[in-house]
């Protein structure tokens, strides 16, 4: 982004509770699975003289340990109300959405401010193209994150975004990325000119955001440059175009006609209360990095990446205390899971949850590549095959089954070392003239040779023997 144009951002997140019921009803949350309109009673479908149940417990519970781990003061011995948030669109059936008012407020996360962390329910699916909708999803329990306007740039947006559902993976009771929608306000100040704030509804993803402000960084730029002014609006992401489009002029809250809900009592929040979820609460992503740093001593980066998915983080901790927290074992493990499980597993395109690889794999393949049995080219490629097959086969199993342990035989590690020399000896000719890194080339060729299979250290050994007589 250039120096002369400044970025404001603010995002409203709105992710799924993963609860079983919905936040005023015993209806299900599964709106996937089930046929449309099945799972609803008259209280998710709005009618007459249905009452809501009071909220759900635990969606309640959720929204604190967030407010918490985003650093949000709770709203303590208070009346929290859910108001009637009004307008009329075919997925709201009673005309209005339930939300509450803030149940925690003045957070932080990545030096962005949380403006308040508060409730809601999801409203049903609704398909213009067809006119038709289901109200499965109306009622489902929703988390919404409101940031204060500290977002500088889309690839800030971008990373913030990731490591809030990195935090609530840790979590476990989001239902995450996959139902996410932000709506993303965005203002800028160009060549000392500042342009009204624009707000897009209804992102519904971290590409989606980074598209959305990175359209509307050139869109409103252009406005300004040409003399123009950007209207206070609300737009809509065209995402298979990756453009947004002008839906109306923003609306204010008093446009939304809030109301108290005269049918839910208050949620009233305890200090002891608060203190119950917190005994609950899992450490944070970032606190897991600082503590990995602090106590394996390994990189910043090395951490960053392990935390990112607590599965690979577990696995980690797991494999390191099994061997022993020795820096040489601690290495091993950063390098056999950070960087090789890692690559493998995104090559196949598998998450580890679902890869069937469990820290005594790693454990059994660190000490095969210790104790001398397999070489690690030949351990790259058990990787893998841990991979493909999911790990219903040992790292062990698979090295005796397809013969990929180190060779010991001394006879055949020369007679590939002499084969290497005889079928390259413009490269025995450079190493001869003092062009050391020829020998790597002649090592890369004997372990060509030996499909791996043979112990780099003692292949250099034997070229040199062979060639500084």
């Amino acid at each position: 982004m250039s120096e002369d144009v400044k970025m404001k951002c603010g995002l409203e997140i709105h992710v799924q509770i993963d609860t079983k019921s919905k936040l005023f009803c015993n209806c299900s949350t599964n709106y996937l699975d089930a046929e449309p309109n099945t799972n609803v009673c008259p209280v998710c479908l709005g009618l007459p003289g249905a009452k809501p149940f009071p909220p759900n417990k635990k969606a309640v519970e959720v929204a604190i340990m967030v407010a918490k781990m985003l650093g949000c003061e709770i709203v303590v011995d208070k009346d929290i109300y859910f108001q009637r948030k009004h307008y009329d669109y075919p997925d709201l059936p009673s005309g209005y959405q339930r939300t509450s008012t803030p149940i925690g407020v003045n957070g932080e996360f990545l030096g962005v401010g949380i403006h308040e962390v508060h409730l809601e329910e999801d409203p049903g699916q609704y398909n213009p193209s067809f006119g038709i909708v289901d109200y499965n999803r109306s009622g489902t329990p929703l988390i919404e994150i409101v940031t204060e306007p500290d977002i500088k740039s889309p690839e800030e947006a971008r990373e913030f975004l990731k490591q809030l559902m990195t935090l609530f993976r840790y979590l476990g009771c989001l239902r995450g990325e996959g139902t996410m929608r932000a709506d993303v306000n965005i203002s800028i100040n160009y060549m000392g000119v500042q342009g009204n704030r624009v707000e897009v509804k209804n992102v519904n993803s971290i590409r989606g955001v980074y598209k959305v402000l990175k359209y509307e960084l050139i869109r409103q730029k252009n406005i300004i440059k040409r003399g123009g002014e950007v209207k206070r609006e609300t737009r809509a992401f065209l995402e298979s175009q990756m453009i947004t489009k002008a839906m109306r002029s923003k609306e204010t809250a008093e446009d939304y006609r809030y109301i108290p809900d005269p049918d839910i009592q208050p949620i009233v929040i305890s200090e002891k209360w608060v203190k119950e979820i917190e005994e609950k609460m899992p450490e944070t992503p970032l606190a897991k990095k600082k503590r990995f740093v602090e106590e394996y001593k390994i990189s910043e980066e090395d951490a960053k990446v392990l935390v990112a998915d607590l599965d690979m983080a577990e696995m980690f901790e797991n494999v390191v205390n099994s061997l022993g927290k020795s820096k040489e074992n601690i290495d091993l493990a950063v390098v056999w899971i950070r960087n090789e499980l890692k690559r493998s597993l995104q090559y196949h395109k598998v998450d580890l949850y679902e890869s069937g690889i469990k820290p005594e794999h790693i454990v059994e393949l660190i000490k095969l590549i210790k104790n001398g049995t397999i070489s690690q080219k030949i351990a790259k490629e058990v990787i893998d095959l841990l991979v493909i097959n999911r790990g219903k086969k040992k790292p062990k199993e698979i090295v005796e089954e397809l013969g990929l342990t180190v060779i010991k035989d001394e006879s055949e590690l020369i007679k590939a070392v002499e084969e290497a020399i005889k079928n390259n000896q413009k490269a025995v000719e450079d190493y001869l003239n003092g062009k050391k890194e020829a020998l790597n080339f002649l090592m890369g060729q004997v372990m060509r040779l030996t499909r791996g299979r043979a112990d780099p250290k003692r292949v250099v050994e034997l070229l040199k023997e062979k060639l500084d007589k």
